[in-house]
């Protein structure tokens, strides 16, 4: 999944249960005493979590770019980084960005978002690719739940999702529904972010379902927007 301080997608939180094994020596040597107990872990791998309405609000981890991840090696995806990327029929976003317009949006005469404007989007993340088109792509996330669709909602173009939704967002127009590929630079980049590997291609179906108020803009938050552009 970026490095702010918003809420935003703000955050899926699922409880992992992992197992850490013990082993201590007794009087006698060749016995050992065996202690299991089990640590919760805090992780953003809404993928392997069980959705609760309330919780649902919380599940948003993969396209945020303000929450810490935790690796274990059970959660690990296969690499992908690598994976042939197949851009057919898509167009030329900024900085590298692909897209392609599904859905055009419900009225083609109407604005788009502004920086620190707030909006809420629908969206689906996979790895790997799209299912239609790879059989092996993996979905990580969605706002789409157990409970039904609870879309994100987030202030564009402040990084507090990662720069490769903040750049599309910003182009796209209430109803429109694109998929877009995001290279790893715009994305979670060298690192990863949790089960994410580094320099992985992120692939998102998403619509722009609402554009919301804009934020009040004091001093400060304008200088912060001049001195950090997209």
């Amino acid at each position: 999944m970026i490095s702010s301080s918003c809420h935003l997608l703000s955050l899926p939180l699922s409880h992992l249960r992992a197992i850490t094994i013990i082993l201590s020596p007794t009087k006698d040597s060749k016995m050992m005493k065996i202690a299991v107990f089990f640590s919760v872990l805090l992780t953003n791998v809404s993928g392997l979590s069980i959705t609760t309405p309330e919780t649902s609000v919380e599940r948003r981890a993969f396209v945020s770019n303000s929450v810490g991840f935790v690796t274990t090696g059970f959660l690990s995806l296969p690499n992908i980084a690598n994976a042939v990327i197949d851009t057919e029929g898509y167009e030329d976003g900024p900085r590298g960005l692909k897209y392609k317009v599904i859905k055009p949006p419900s009225d083609s005469d109407s604005p788009s978002p502004q920086r620190a404007q707030k909006v809420k989007a629908k969206y689906t993340l996979y790895l790997n690719g799209f299912p239609d088109v790879n059989p092996n792509a993996k979905k990580v996330d969605s706002s789409k739940g157990p409970f039904g669709e609870k879309p994100l909602e987030f202030i564009a173009g402040v990084s507090q999702v990662i720069k490769g939704w903040d750049l599309t967002v910003l182009d796209m127009k209430v109803g429109e529904e694109r998929r877009i590929i995001v290279p790893s630079d715009l994305g979670y980049g060298a690192k990863g972010a949790g089960s994410i590997p580094g320099f992985a291609t992120l692939y998102f179906d998403m619509e722009l379902v609402e554009i919301g108020q804009m934020s009040q803009l004091g001093p400060e938050q304008l200088k912060w927007l001049e001195d950090n552009p997209l």
